[in-house]
C-alpha cells in the first residue's frame, strides 16, 4: 500500500518505519533537518530500535517536506501531528490535524485517513460529519518514549475507533509488520477509542502520583520508602512495576492527556481525575520545599530529559522543580548535553560535567546515573530502583 505519515515525531517515525518494511511509505514533516536525517538513514529522535532499523533494515521509506509528493498517490494518510494542550481553551489544540485534512483534501480526497494524534472525546465523530467524503478513523497509540518502535513491533493491543472494513485493513497492516503474534484487536466506536487513550494515560499518571505521594509520606515521617513500596507491591493485584518515585509525571503525554480528560468531565461528577491532575503540582511543591530546606548555595540540575534513553525535555518534571527553586531565589545551573545554547529558560547551562559538579553544592536528578556517582553525597534524588 502507498502510505503517507504526517509528522515525524516519535509516533510518526516509529509507525513509518514499522509499515515501510512491507509498504511504500512517505513521511511528511515541515522540519527540513528531520527529513534530511531520515533520508540519510539517521534518526532524529533517541530510540534504539529506530536507529537500528534506519541504519540496517531494508525499508521503502522516503521523507519529504513536499505536500504534493506526499499526498498525490497516497491510499492511506496517517496523521501523527502534535496536539498540545491549550490552557486557554481547556482542550487540545487540533489545528495541525485540521490543516492536514484541509491540505490533503485539495490534492487527494480519496485516501483513507487514520488519526494517531491524541484528541478530545467526540473529535473524530465531528470530523466525519464535516468531511463526509473522507473515511476518517481514530486509532490511539500506546508508545513509550525511547521505545516507540519496539512498542509498535510488540504492541500490547491494537485499538481502532471504527468497525468498518477499512478499519480491519488498517489493523491488518499493523499486524503484518509487527514481530509479536496473536495481538489483541479491539474495534470500537471512535468516541470509545478516544476515551481509551485518555483513561489509559490517566491511570498511568495516577500510579505515578500514588507512589510519589507514598514517598512524600515516608519522607515526612522519616520512613524507608523502598521498604514500604516493596511490601505493598508484593500484593499480586498491585504488582512490582511502574512504582519508582520521581519528581512528578511529565513528558509528551501524561500532563496533557490528564488535563484533557479532566476537561471532558465538566458535566460528570468526579473527584479522582481532578486529584490526579492536581497531585503533580503538589508533588513538585513538596520536593522543592525539601530541597530549599537544605539551604543550597547553587543547585545543579542534572539532565532535563524525562528519562534514560530519551531526548525529550518538554514538560519534564524536573523543570517544574527548577522553576520553583528560582522563584525562591536559589541560584540554579543546568547540565544538559542536548542543549547547545549557553542559557535555557534564562538559566546558565554548564555542559562540562566536571565544572558542573564543582560549581554545584547540591545536584538534583530525577534518575540516578553512573556519571554522578562520584559526587553521590551531594545528589538529591527520589530514584530508588534506577528504572524509568
Amino acid at each position: 500500500m502507498k502510505i503517507t505519515v504526517v509528522g515525524i515525531g516519535y509516533v510518526g517515525l516509529s509507525i513509518s518505519i514499522l509499515l515501510a518494511q512491507k509498504n511504500t511509505v512517505i513521511a511528511l514533516d515541515i522540519i527540513e533537518s528531520k527529513v534530511d536525517k531520515i533520508n540519510s538513514k539517521k534518526s532524529p529522535i533517541s530510540d534504539t530500535e529506530v536507529e537500528k532499523f534506519l541504519s540496517s533494515k531494508k525499508l521503502n521509506l522516503t521523507a519529504t517536506t513536499d505536500k504534493n509528493l506526499a499526498y498525490c498517490e497516497a491510499e492511506l494518510i496517517i496523521i501523527c501531528t502534535p496536539t498540545n494542550y491549550d490552557p486557554t481553551t481547556n482542550q487540545f489544540n487540533t489545528k495541525t490535524i485540521e490543516n492536514t485534512l484541509r491540505e490533503s483534501s485539495k490534492i487527494n480526497k480519496n485516501s483513507m485517513v487514520v488519526i494517531k494524534s491524541t484528541v478530545p472525546v467526540g473529535y473524530t465523530r465531528d470530523l466525519n460529519e464535516k468531511y463526509k467524503d473522507r473515511d476518517i478513523i481514530f486509532s490511539p497509540e500506546f508508545l513509550r518514549e525511547g521505545k516507540a518502535l519496539f512498542d509498535n513491533l510488540f504492541p500490547s493491543r491494537i485499538v481502532i475507533g471504527s468497525k468498518s472494513r477499512k478499519a480491519k485493513i488498517f489493523a491488518k497492516l499493523l499486524k503484518e509488520s509487527a514481530i509479536k503474534k496473536d495481538i489483541e484487536e479491539v474495534f470500537i466506536e471512535s468516541d470509545e477509542a478516544e476515551a481509551t487513550k485518555l483513561f489509559s494515560n490517566t491511570f498511568l499518571a495516577m500510579r505515578v502520583a500514588f507512589f510519589n505521594e507514598l514517598d512524600s509520606y515516608a519522607m515526612t515521617h522519616n520512613l524507608d520508602t523502598n521498604a514500604i513500596i516493596k511490601s505493598v507491591c508484593l500484593d499480586p493485584r498491585i504488582n512490582d512495576y511502574y512504582n519508582n518515585p520521581s519528581f512528578g509525571y511529565g513528558g509528551y503525554c501524561l500532563p496533557k492527556d490528564t488535563k484533557q480528560l479532566l476537561a471532558n468531565y465538566k458535566d460528570v461528577p468526579h473527584n479522582l481525575i481532578r486529584a490526579i491532575v492536581e497531585s503533580n503540582s503538589t508533588r513538585k511543591d513538596y520536593i522543592s520545599e525539601r530541597i530549599s530546606d537544605l539551604n543550597p548555595n547553587v543547585v545543579g540540575i542534572y539532565r532535563l530529559v524525562m528519562k534514560t534513553g530519551s531526548d525529550n525535555i518538554r514538560s519534564s518534571s524536573i523543570q517544574g522543580i527548577m522553576r520553583r527553586l528560582k522563584e525562591k531565589d536559589i541560584p540554579v545551573i543546568i547540565y544538559e548535553p542536548i542543549i547547545k545554547e549557553k542559557k535555557y529558560l534564562d538559566t546558565e547551562v554548564v555542559n562540562d560535567i566536571q565544572q558542573f559538579k564543582s560549581k554545584s553544592d547540591l545536584i538534583i536528578t530525577n534518575r540516578m546515573t553512573n556519571e554522578i556517582l562520584d559526587v553521590k553525597k551531594k545528589v538529591f534524588t527520589r530514584d530508588i530502583t534506577g528504572e524509568n
